[in-house]
């Protein structure tokens, strides 16, 4: 069978530097292709010259007569004056002709559609919405071939699961840039690794790259042995752990298991535990008796909570949970209604934002990181300020580069080396894995391997959570922390399950009386509403620390933009409050 796409001695340049040099491949019916590789190395520009986006400089690209593809790229542009629904269901006249189509349903349902609303103005939506709305555009049609760049971008872990299920049910090819490992590794059925101008082939997901990168570095006995280390220790992981990770193995077992006979454990737990006793002592950071409330409702209810030394916590929970919130209760940047928080006399205990905190724009990337210390120490490992940034993303060269000339990805990993230079014993992370590549992620977890202290993490990123915490928590909008002893696959479960009770409510000496269907409705429309609010602030939110960056040489505009972000903070916080009433009335 011919193949639906071909690529011919493709090349494609942007300045001097070539991002495909003689590239030659193609798409065949049904295969499921994902795409990795450095930010910045020529994935997107593949994705554009494959689909027709882009003309190569040199070479030839072919579709197979009378194609059917879709692509949904980074750049998302909708119609002016539309509505979600025109660009979602423009296939599709009445709404009885769409609403009994089981597969349409499905997809409105599990991209949030319906929660958006389609009578919403396209143009009322916010970044991470329009993404979802032109994705589900493409997925409604009779497809052969679907072209994503970054799909899990603006997904929860739930969206992430629904996208895998949805691709993993229909016959059509697909090809797919994303750094979301569980993602690539349950889809993908051949993996592209886009670097040097080259595309290397691989057969199988995520496990299975990972495993020929090991493989590749031991035959070539090259002098990469950081990445071929890496690489070992990342494939002893995936094959020692459950076997969800790679449900459907396809390298040759019994050659990983020769490759990772002598790789240790990611990390000693035992060991990494009694240093951990040993810098913080017994009291690392408590909530006793604690009721916090954000606007009018309350996100923890009387609640007691320990964190302990050594302790490595996953924190899951739907956006608008209050995850947020919760990590600035722990870290002491808000206070509790009741309550009290307790933090041990040896803590020092650092916190990555969301936000970007200041970060001193006169400087060039290595002074910015050694103006907090020329040296670290991770347990036994120890290394210079140069050696954190190479791990994070920053080589040699674009170590000299003016703070003040980086991206919003490259910013954000530059405070993450400036944080992890202050040597704490405390961590919380909020969604650290931002703007982070598939290598970096890897050397951040291997950082986080050998770090002695106490972390608690916040990150759609299911790989991390499950790789670097032993416990994971979750916030149901019940006024609890609940504890999952069976991770991440719990809590989608326990999420499938409340989403799916339609039955009688309990008896009405114990409840207030069955809440209608029409109840139900409203409140899940509403919050789908409060879910795309929050969108839209956070988005204003980005927007306005980026112009307090660009302002940072007048102090009038300064204080106005500071103003403002702190009426938006404000707002941010009244619509979680209203999210966590709203989520009550469905439980």
């Amino acid at each position: 069978m011919a193949n639906l796409v071909n690529l011919e001695s493709v090349s494609k340049s942007y300045g001097i530097r070539p991002l495909l040099d003689g590239v030659s491949l193609g798409v065949a019916a049904g295969q499921r292709i994902g795409v990795v590789g450095l930010n910045g190395g020529g994935k997107t520009t593949l994705l554009e010259v494959l689909s027709g986006l882009a003309e190569p400089d040199s070479g030839r690209v072919s579709h197979v007569g009378g194609l059917r593809m879709a692509v949904v790229t980074q750049r998302t542009e909708l119609p002016d004056g539309s509505t979600v629904g025109d660009v979602v269901l423009e296939r599709y006249g009445a709404e009885h002709e769409w609403a009994a189509d089981a597969r349409v349903r499905s997809i409105v349902d599990g991209l949030g559609i319906t929660a958006i609303g389609l009578d919403t103005p396209t143009k009322n939506l916010s970044g991470g919405e329009r993404r979802r709305v032109s994705l589900a555009a493409a997925l409604t049609g009779e497809l052969d071939l679907v072209v994503l760049d970054e799909p899990t971008n603006h997904l929860d872990v739930e969206g992430v699961r629904w996208l895998a299920d949805h691709l993993l049910s229909r016959r059509i090819a697909v090809v797919v840039v994303t750094h979301d490992r569980w993602f690539l590794d349950t889809v993908a059925t051949l993996t592209w690794e886009v670097a040097n101008g080259r595309v290397e082939q691989y057969e199988g997901g995520y496990a299975d790259w990972i495993f020929a990168r090991a493989e590749r570095a031991r035959l070539a006995a090259t002098a990469e042995e950081k990445r071929q280390n890496l690489a070992r220790k990342e494939l002893a992981w995936l094959r020692r752990g459950p076997q969800a990770r790679s449900s459907k193995p396809r390298y040759r077992v019994e050659a990983a298991e020769a490759l990772i006979a002598d790789v240790p454990p990611p990390r000693d737990s035992v060991e990494l535990q009694a240093f951990a006793k040993r810098r913080l002592g017994k009291t690392v950071l408590e909530l006793e008796d604690t009721t916090y409330a954000v606007g009018e409702r309350t996100l923890l209810d009387h609640v007691t909570w320990r964190i302990g030394p050594g302790d490595r916590i996953g924190l899951v929970g739907v956006n608008g949970s209050g995850k947020t919130s919760l990590l600035k209760l722990l870290g002491g940047d808000v206070e509790a209604s009741t309550g009290r928080r307790i933090e041990g006399k040896t803590v020092a205990l650092a916190h990555l934002r969301q936000e970007l905190d200041d970060l001193p724009g006169d400087l060039r990337v290595l002074q910015a990181i050694e103006q907090v210390a020329g040296r670290v120490v991770f347990g036994k490992q120890e290394m210079t300020a140069s050696q954190l940034g190479e791990k994070l993303g920053f080589p040699q060269a674009r170590q000299w580069t003016p703070v003040g000339d980086l991206s919003g990805g490259e910013r954000r990993r530059l405070q993450l080396c400036r944080l992890l230079m202050a040597e704490p014993n405390v961590l919380l992370l909020d969604e650290p894995t931002n703007d982070l590549d598939i290598d970096t992620l890897q050397q951040l977890e291997d950082l986080l391997d050998g770090w002695p202290g106490t972390m608690v993490v916040v990150s759609h990123d299911r790989y991390l959570v499950e790789r670097v915490c032993d416990t994971i928590v979750a916030l149901f909008g019940d006024g609890r922390i609940t504890h999952l002893p069976g991770g991440i696959e719990e809590y989608l479960n326990r999420r499938s399950a409340a989403k799916e009770v339609t039955g009688p409510a309990p008896s009405a000496a114990k409840v207030e009386a069955k809440k209608s269907a029409a109840d139900l409705r409203a409140a899940q429309k509403e919050l789908g509403r409060l879910e795309r609010k929050l969108d839209q602030l956070h988005g204003k939110e980005e927007k306005l620390h980026a112009s307090l960056l660009a302002a940072a040489t007048d102090p009038a505009k300064l204080m106005e933009l500071n103003a403002e972000l702190k009426g938006v903070q404000g707002e941010i916080e009244d619509v979680e409050a209203r999210w966590l009433e709203t989520s009550e009335l469905l439980e």
